[in-house]
């Protein structure tokens, strides 16, 4: 870290504190919902997850080309704070009896909805930081901005596994509108300075994108690097979306209530996040510095192979948990930060439009795939064990992909470093 990269790192650290903790007092009770009601229901709300993240991709280009960063972000979470403060009036109006149709209509609504915004959450601040730093400073300074993010995790997670009980599922959300709220006065507090222009410049920050509210979709399918990341990007989903049925329906065998189901999901989530803290301290910048870009994007289709091949062997309760916990905290740890250096190096409009683009409706997308496809081999007869069988070959293919990004992105920073203004 250099002198002049303190500010805007300490501020990084805390907007992705609070926005994580913010989503993480949510996840146990989202993921609560989906181990209540079983994987067929759970395919037909990923439908309805899909549909919304259009209209909502749809909204957000349209505010996105009027608007500087500085000023969409606020606005996003603003609207995501006011449709959180809605549940909360529903849940308490309609959820009062456990099991009945309005509460179970109400769970349905806010697991598509909190499904939706989630990746905005996360997806905003990332666009934001790739906007913010350089490449050179990303593979420095981004292992260090995650811990934020993961002691953020840790904190929501911890809040809601010793709170649920206490305070009730409807009372937490009016927890994290708070934390949220926190958030955008961070960003509206976010320091301006050369060390935070990233490659656009101290100028341009301030500016509106401007083009066309289609240009993030147009620019993927003409870039095959924009390609390849949303290709990435869906593998992984693809991947996550056959263990996370897995877990759903052991979760929702073993555990009988929604309170032991919330409060079990959140032991997982807590930890998940206390393993990726300790690898984001000790492990992440060294795998970058030592061993390339391409080691941290490899790493979890190489443990992605692994697990499967565990969960075949082994397709228990012990054996999904502890996948889950290690692939849920590479993905912090490793693949995420080292995704978002590979946006470092694309044009600006694209780190907002096409990187928003890829990280909601092609996350999404690649949700309902491997719905679809878990569906689609359990109709066939096919068990865990021959499904998981499947994946490890697929793990393989997205090993490959992680490679080829990774020399792609060394190469276009190389050239933006030669022609970036001194």
């Amino acid at each position: 870290m250099r002198d002049d990269e303190l500010t805007a790192l300490v501020s990084a650290f805390l907007y992705f504190f609070f926005a994580l903790a913010s989503w993480f007092v949510l996840r146990p009770m989202r993921d609560t919902v989906a181990a209540a009601i079983g994987s067929v229901a759970l395919s037909v709300l990923w439908i309805g997850t899909l549909g919304t993240m259009l209209v909502a991709n749809a909204i957000f280009s349209a505010v996105v080309v009027r608007f500087p960063p500085r000023k969409f972000i606020p606005y996003a979470y603003h609207a995501i704070t006011v449709s959180l403060v809605l549940f909360y009036f529903a849940f308490r109006k309609f959820g009062a009896v456990e099991g009945s149709n309005s509460d179970l209509m109400m769970e349905k609504a806010f697991y598509v909805w909190t499904s939706v915004f989630n990746l905005f959450v996360t997806s905003l601040f990332w666009c934001f930081m790739a906007d913010t730093f350089r490449s050179e400073q990303a593979k420095r300074l981004f292992g260090f901005i995650g811990v934020g993010g993961t002691l953020g995790s840790i904190a929501g997670s911890a809040a809601t596994a010793s709170l649920a009980k206490v305070l009730g599922s409807a009372n937490l959300l009016l927890v994290s509108c708070v934390l949220l709220q926190i958030a955008v006065l961070v960003v509206m507090r976010f320091p301006r300075t050369d060390a935070t222009a990233g490659a656009a410049g101290p100028s341009e920050a301030t500016k509106a994108l401007g083009g066309s509210v289609w240009d993030g979709l147009t620019h993927i399918v003409k870039s095959p690097y924009l390609t390849g990341v949303a290709a990435f990007l869906a593998l992984f989903t693809i991947g996550s979306s056959f263990l996370y049925f897995e877990q759903s329906a052991i979760v929702g065998a073993v555990y009988a209530d929604r309170a032991s189901r919330t409060e079990v999901l959140a032991q997982i989530e807590l930890a998940v996040q206390v393993a990726t803290v300790l690898a984001q301290v000790f492990l992440t910048g060294r795998l970058i510095r030592w061993f390339g870009l391409g080691a941290a994007l490899a790493f979890l289709p190489v443990v992605s192979m692994i697990g499967f091949g565990a969960i075949a062997a082994a397709p228990t309760f012990a054996a999904v948990a502890a996948f889950v916990v290690l692939r849920r905290a590479g993905n912090f740890a490793f693949t995420n930060p080292a995704m978002e250096i590979l946006f470092t190096v694309v044009p600006r409009e694209d780190k907002y439009k096409a990187k928003a683009f890829i990280e909601t409706f092609v996350y999404r997308g690649g949700d309902q795939l491997g719905a679809w496809a878990f569906a689609g081999l359990t109709t066939l007869g096919l068990g865990l064990t021959a499904i998981a069988w499947i994946a490890v070959p697929m793990s393989a293919v997205w090993m490959a992909l992680a490679v080829w990004l990774a020399r792609r992105q060394a190469a276009m920073a190389a050239v933006s470093e030669r022609t970036a203004p001194t």
